[in-house]
């Protein structure tokens, strides 16, 4: 026997979807149709990936009064639409895309990936990423950008004590950190051209001072220098 089901299915009634792409976005738009017949109307229109006409679809989302916009999340395109329609204050919705591999019926063209990708955020059949709020957004570039500083500072350390490996000057061993004062006085002897172990100590003498020069038994070896071009290329492009 068939029974009524008193759960109704619940439709987001203006809805858009965003196909995001390097050059252009591709907007589908779906809302109520006329005359409470249950039908909708869609419209789907590509606009360039610049500011200004990212402005003209924010105006038109709100023309049509869209409630919630959706986006699926692909490398890094999807932040300047993303940042703009939420300083815009339109409910945005970024989509993980592990989420929609599972979903079928995609299509393959980026126009009815917009269409497909807005009838299915209707239905609520996806659930929204974790998007930070701006004020923690910011916090986490810098944080990450100084993270990128640090890998860097350590890698040309790291390149450093390969090159005084390579010359035989073990300054790693006789000296704790290479980079310390007593570190860095020794390789700006050997810079400047010092080549006695005696002289390329620090200027300061400590306790241990007798061991604070760089190993190698008194061997000279020249430091190894990147070739230079000839005279004629070395100027650049004229």
């Amino acid at each position: 026997m068939l029974e009524e089901d008193s759960h109704t299915e619940e439709i987001i009634e203006r809805v858009a979807a965003l196909d995001i792409g390097k050059a252009e976005v591709v907007a589908c738009v779906r809302v109520p149709g006329h005359g409470g017949t249950g039908r909708r109307l869609q419209e789907v229109k590509p606009y360039p990936a610049m500011t200004r006409s990212l402005l003209r679809l924010a105006d038109r989302l709100g023309e049509l009064g869209v409630t919630r916009v959706v986006r699926e999340a692909t490398s890094d395109s999807w932040k300047p639409v993303y940042y703009l329609l939420e300083a815009h204050g339109f409910e945005t919705w970024l989509v993980n895309a592990r989420d929609l591999k599972h979903l079928p019926g995609r299509p393959k063209t980026d126009k009815l990936d917009a269409v497909w990708l807005c009838k299915v955020a209707e239905r609520q059949m996806i659930r929204p990423s974790f998007v930070p709020p701006p004020e923690i957004r910011r916090l986490r570039d810098v944080t990450r950008y100084r993270c990128d500083l640090v890998e860097a500072r350590t890698a040309e350390k790291q390149r450093v004590e390969k090159l005084l490996e390579d010359a035989q000057i073990k300054l790693s061993v006789v000296a704790s950190d290479i980079f310390g004062v007593s570190g860095r006085e020794m390789m700006a002897a050997l810079i400047a051209g010092q080549r006695d172990p005696k002289g390329a100590g620090p200027a300061c003498p400590r306790p241990d001072a007798r061991q604070d020069h760089p190993a190698g038994g008194g061997v000279h070896r020249v430091l190894h220098q990147p070739p230079r071009l000839p005279a004629h290329q070395d100027a650049g492009p004229g």
